[in-house]
């Protein structure tokens, strides 16, 4: 069976970022998937999933309820490998396009402060499995790893190299 895609890209190299996963096409429609990963596959814990589970709750929140975005959103969800996220758009904007929402959304959650939108029995498949402070804890690493390497070419391709230098010269993967 051929492999899907996502399952083609070579985690070994993957980095946190903002990357175009796919581009389909629907009808007259064009709607764009990107990989918002937070950790290094295979290298870095994964998140915990009632972090996971509270980001997803407070991001999707956020950009369904952004005047901007709330019309262009069409799914925003948990990667099963628990070290990022998918975004679906309508339209093909560019991995830089995203930044700004992404680090916004990010922000937002980084800061928040309260309830939990929908963690209640009656919105949510799983309302006793969240963490606030953890996801809180996560979503300020990567608005710091965002603003850090803003401008960055590393934060919008997937890696193609065995070894990829920063911009300063550094190297990024260890053997």
């Amino acid at each position: 069976m051929k492999l899907i895609p996502s399952f083609s890209v070579d985690h070994t190299r993957i980095v946190p970022g903002i990357f175009e996963s796919r581009v389909d096409t629907l009808g007259t429609e064009t709607v764009t998937t990107f990989d918002v990963r937070l950790k290094k596959p295979n290298r870095e814990p994964s998140i915990d999933p009632a972090a996971m589970h509270t980001m997803e709750h407070l991001v999707a929140t956020y950009l369904r309820n952004h005047d901007e975005w709330k019309d262009k959103l069409i799914y925003w969800g948990p990667m099963g490998c628990l070290t990022g996220f998918y975004i679906i758009v309508k339209g093909h904007p560019a991995a830089s396009d995203m930044y700004p929402i992404i680090l916004e959304s990010f922000r937002y959650t980084s800061q928040y402060e309260g309830e939990v939108p929908g963690a209640t029995p009656e919105n949510c498949g799983k309302s006793l499995m969240h963490d606030l402070p953890m996801a809180r804890w996560e979503a300020e690493k990567f608005v710091k790893y965002l603003e850090e390497n803003a401008g960055r070419n590393i934060l919008f391709e997937y890696p193609k190299a065995e070894r990829l230098r920063l911009d300063d010269g550094q190297q990024f993967f260890d053997s």
